[in-house]
């Protein structure tokens, strides 16, 4: 156990050696870390476990500055796991530099061990590790939910009850069907911060405007463009995103002698609400978390065509994208540049194996509560509705007062509805 470096909480922090191929077992090890915290007025109590998933793909586990929102909730029951999930934070992280010693060929096998199959079986390895034949309990906020379901299709005896927040996927549905529903979600959105923002339209069209009559340069270099520019809707779908995006977008343009020029303090905020280059594995694995014996072939750049409201002209008004991925990216980003043939290659691999099995959810016997956004931006109601009508014991409490990292602003209130949820199914 380490020093308290939160107040009222102790801490430990474990580092565990374990297969980047569970095949191949002598293989080659990664390190998976992971920081446990519990209540210090608790230390004395034989608390069960809380692991918690991190929704992503690619980003580290929450480093909690205090005991608040869901984790203090979670603190007055349970010792609470955070996962760096593999290639995340402190675990094995991924980024181009530590690929460069492997070839194209050993890239894609490394980079192919990184969905929710192997995170979980890591998480069984841990489990196995810290608390022997022991269950624990299972939270997972957006990929991390996916995470759960997996969970729950291979090694369910090792979970005694499961949360999930704003992350229910569908079980078969391939990834262009999840774009293709998605896009007019993030047209919504849209239509919804215009309409609040009166003054946001005109910005965002004359930003879209100056960027494609000069060659704007971001703080790292890269150039920014329209498409870039149009990234920044992703913040459209979470808590706050709106507001924030707003601002940026209020302060870009400043009056000179020659004409609008763009606030270097915009441009270093554009780097900032964008974190593609430091989450590489982000763009890398974001739609292979869908596949499952098939290529998903750059499927939202694909299912674009179809909404051609988000290809940018100067005689309509500017539409930002959502929570896709495109294959320019890969030029745009400095830290993708190096992962190019990589992304190509996760692309168009087809032999993806399965993810979920249909058959053992539908018999499921862990407990599962689950809170569901019905205006979610990023995972598509209507499948999330799709799939809970196939998992056995699980619950669902749909609700439209949150964005899809609602936890993150209320998190203690919708842990404690879905405690509450499970303790009652128990009790059937």
């Amino acid at each position: 156990m380490s020093p308290p470096y939160l107040a009222g909480v102790a801490t430990a922090e474990h580092r565990f050696s374990l297969p980047l191929d569970y095949a191949d077992p002598e293989g080659t090890h990664i390190e998976v870390f992971a920081r446990e915290l519990w209540a210090s007025d608790k230390m004395r109590e034989s608390l069960p476990m809380l692991v918690f998933f991190q929704g992503g793909p690619g980003f580290g586990a929450l480093r909690p500055s205090g005991r608040s929102g869901w984790l203090d909730r979670a603190l007055q029951e349970f010792r609470v796991l955070l996962l760096d999930q593999r290639g995340t934070g402190l675990s094995s992280p991924i980024h181009s530099r530590a690929l460069s010693a492997l070839n194209s060929e050993q890239q894609l096998h490394y980079l192919t061990q990184h969905r929710a199959d192997n995170i979980v079986r890591d998480a069984e390895a841990i489990r196995h590790q810290l608390l022997g034949e022991r269950p624990w309990s299972i939270l997972g906020q957006s990929f991390g939910g996916f995470c759960v379901l997996r969970y729950l299709s291979v090694a369910h005896q090792g979970v005694a009850e499961a949360y999930i927040t704003g992350g229910i996927p569908s079980l078969s549905r391939q990834a262009e069907e999840v774009y293709r529903a998605t896009y007019p979600r993030v047209a919504e959105k849209n239509r919804a911060f215009f309409d609040r923002f009166p003054r946001a339209q005109a910005l965002a069209d004359e930003i879209a405007a100056y960027l494609c009559a000069n060659d704007v340069r971001l703080p790292d270099g890269a150039r920014l463009t329209v498409e870039r520019f149009q990234l920044l809707g992703i913040h459209l779908g979470v808590e706050e995103g709106a507001e924030a995006l707003y601002y940026l977008l209020e302060q870009a343009l400043l009056p000179s002698p020659s004409g609008s020029q763009l606030n270097p303090g915009f441009l270093h905020g554009v780097m900032q609400m964008l974190d593609y280059d430091t989450n590489p594995l982000y763009t890398l694995l974001h739609e292979p978390i869908y596949n499952q014996g098939h290529a998903s072939r750059w499927a939202a750049h694909r299912v674009r065509s179809e909404f051609p409201e988000f290809d940018y002209r100067p005689d309509r008004p500017l539409r930002f994208t959502g929570e896709m991925v495109y294959p320019w990216m890969t030029e745009q980003f400095q830290e993708l540049k190096p992962l190019a043939t990589l992304a190509e290659a996760l692309a168009n691999k087809s032999d993806w194996p399965p993810l979920y099995d249909a058959a053992q959810l539908a018999k499921n016997p862990v407990p599962v509560a689950a809170a569901v956004y019905t205006q979610d931006m990023f995972v598509e109601h209507a499948f999330s509705e799709e799939t809970i009508d196939q998992v056995a014991n699980l619950v669902a409490w749909r609700t439209s007062e949150y964005e899809h990292n609602g936890i993150r602003m209320d998190g203690y209130r919708i842990l404690d509805r879905l405690i509450s949820l499970n303790r009652k199914q128990a009790l059937r």
